[in-house]
């Protein structure tokens, strides 16, 4: 008589194989995380009779997460000794950084399957498996013998768990044990979430040693002086004022690499080119820890001003007025406003026409197409005064009049997609208004105040006057004036009084003629998704290409979509619409838009090979190649 675990076993096994050879889900017998990674598997067209992982053999073997495990591995190294069990530790992407193997036989059968450090063991590589399903799902998971999607697995258990770091919450690694089938394999749960406990535990160690050196010495060298200071951690940024007006995200970035290269000598400046072409001298220090290497202290120039005065509005260096003055002329200097991304100097030229009109109350017609970020932008530009409230947005097309309370703060930043020019409607009173004057009339007014009227185009020529003797009063009473429309051929509509209420325009510019902000613009986009999402290096080229009709309100809604159907731990180039694996270089109709996606589709389904596509559409390989041609689709190369 079969024990209950055999016959589990045979069970689920059937239910695997009849998964496979049809369309339909896998049976209820099947634990509903096992078949959630089996269906994910399958879709990225795992194959289920070979181990393919990616191989990496150089890796930072003195990583923070390799050394606060080694303790805890040294351990079990011990303790499992002759027994037929391992332990293994990923990075947060899949790959494996260290295995201690208590037997002979199980570490060859691990090395033939390739489950060892420099492998790549994520689900998408390699279906369902301990470590993959752990990565995927966030959280801890078994799975037995014949539960793995690769039957060259099935001769083993696992149970594996995410290492979280304790300070950010960011998944960090993964810890896996796996052994032969048999008795033991219910009880490997407990034993690996204890040992994740152990290596986040040193792991905390470890963040507050360096945290605590790297805050000793900004301060050391804060106390004295004014310069730019620079200190960066793995999950610790610290800037003084005169840094952080001039820096950006993507500027840490480029300058925590060029330290990591620079050999730390202190007394050696190194020059570093920044984002929108800029150059900054360099000089730094290793910043070390009881736990090791805590980071870096950078102690920066910048070359156009070297007296080290504040370009950015609001700093209170003596300088400051001279120095916005002459920054503000030169548009290819960034200007980085809250809770938008960007560096092109036409992107830079209008934030900085922005915000000198939100300091000075200058009333403002921003133009430009649908979906560039004109309201989000008047938004920024009225934060980066200080004010307390968020600007009133009053919309042309359908004037509700929306007038929050007057101490009502700013939305967080999470509430405005930024660049999309997508507004958040603020709280309505009790009686809307039915016309736009009236709306305008009751929006709340005076210093501090801001107050948007987005589709002034699209003003009766009747409300025209009311219109004007609204906006009027409440630039009296000290309101900025923004007014937001399509492009400048749209002004010949707007009444002559009504563009008069503007003392300047600037134009916002198209996605397609600022690409070159792409990488920040799809960085700041799905940090609003989620926090460890990312894109495949695959998918930025096929983004570049596009020419984004819709501007970043497109590009939100396609990574939003991509992030939502997405199988795997980041955005991969099948998750992407169709549309944009195709140059047509002419509109497409209807139907030929329809084949388009069809085949864009079948080809990702079978990872570019076009003989498995034309076979599973029913067409010749020759007529794959001349409909390629004909749409302009190209897909990346298989990896």
């Amino acid at each position: 008589m079969l024990s209950d675990s055999t016959a589990r076993d045979r069970t689920i096994a059937r239910a695997r194989l009849e998964f496979l050879e049809n369309q339909d889900p896998p049976a209820p017998i099947v634990p509903e995380s096992i078949r959630n990674s089996w269906q994910r598997s399958k879709y990225l067209g795992i194959r289920p009779d070979e181990v393919v992982v990616p191989y990496q053999p150089d890796y930072d073997r003195e990583s923070r997460l390799v050394r606060a495990a080694t303790p805890v591995l040294d351990r079990l190294e011990r303790a499992l000794a002759g027994s037929d069990a391992c332990v293994i530790v990923t990075d947060r992407k899949g790959w494996v950084r260290d295995r201690r193997v208590g037997e002979k036989r199980l570490s060859a059968h691990l090395d033939r399957v390739h489950l060892a450090p420099g492998f790549n063991y994520a689900e998408q590589f390699v279906g369902t498996n301990g470590i993959g399903v752990a990565l995927e799902e966030r959280r801890p998971n078994v799975v037995l013998g014949t539960e793995h999607f690769n039957e060259r697995l099935q001769s083993v258990s696992c149970a594996a768990a995410p290492i979280r770091n304790s300070v950010t919450g960011r998944v960090e690694g993964a810890m896996n044990l796996t052994c032969w089938n048999g008795p033991a394999r219910t009880l490997m749960a407990a034993l690996v979430q204890e040992a994740v406990g152990d290596i986040e535990r040193v792991m905390y160690e470890f963040t507050s040693s360096h945290q605590r050196a790297l805050l000793e010495a900004f301060q050391q060298v804060t106390h004295y002086g004014d310069r730019p200071v620079l200190c960066l951690g793995q999950d610790l940024v610290l800037a003084n004022s005169a840094a952080s007006a001039r820096l950006t995200g993507d500027d840490h970035r480029l300058l925590h690499e060029a330290a990591a290269e620079s050999g730390h000598a202190p007394r050696v400046r190194t020059e570093v080119r920044l984002t929108g072409g800029r150059t900054v001298l360099m000089r730094c220090r290793q910043v070390d820890s009881p736990a090791g290497a805590a980071g870096y202290l950078l102690e920066l120039a910048f070359p156009e001003h070297p007296g080290g005065e504040e370009d950015r509005p609001g700093t209170g260096s003596r300088t400051g007025s001279r120095s916005r003055s002459r920054g503000e002329r030169d548009a290819s200097l960034p200007w980085p406003l809250p809770g938008l991304a960007g560096t092109d100097p036409a992107w830079n030229t209008v934030s900085r026409t922005a915000s000198r009109c939100a300091r000075e109350r200058t009333p403002l017609l921003l133009h430009g197409e649908p979906g560039t970020g004109k309201t989000a932008l008047a938004r920024a530009a009225h934060a980066l005064t200080g004010a307390a409230s968020a600007p009133v947005v009053v919309d042309a097309l359908a004037p509700h009049p929306p007038a929050p309370h007057p101490s009502a703060p700013h939305p967080p930043a999470s509430d405005t997609t930024p660049g999309t020019g997508t507004d958040l409607p603020a709280a309505l009173p009790a009686a809307l208004p039915s016309d736009l004057p009236a709306a305008l009339r009751t929006a709340p007014a005076g210093p501090g105040r801001a107050l948007v009227l987005r589709n002034i185009d699209a003003v009766p020529a009747e409300q025209a006057p009311a219109v004007v003797r609204a906006l009027d009063a409440a630039a009296a009473q000290g309101t900025w004036i923004v007014g937001v429309m399509g492009t400048l051929h749209h002004a010949a509509v707007v009444p002559e009084p009504l563009r008069r209420c503007f003392t300047e325009a600037a134009a916002v510019p198209a996605l397609r003629h600022r690409l070159a902000d792409l990488p920040a613009l799809v960085d700041c986009l799905l940090r609003r998704v989620g926090a460890d999402l990312e894109c495949a290096p695959e998918v930025l080229p096929l983004l570049r290409r596009h020419d984004w009709p819709g501007n970043v309100r497109q590009l939100n809604h396609v990574l939003s979509r991509a992030a939502a159907g997405r199988r795997t731990y980041r955005i991969e180039p099948r998750d992407l619409p169709p549309s944009l694996h195709s140059t047509a270089g002419r509109a497409l109709s209807p139907w030929e838009a329809s084949e388009r996606d069809t085949l864009v589709q079948a080809l990702l389904a079978a990872d570019g090979n076009k003989l498995l596509a034309a076979q599973r559409l029913g067409i010749s390989r020759t007529t794959i190649y001349r409909k390629m041609r004909a749409y302009g689709i190209t897909l990346p190369a298989p990896r």
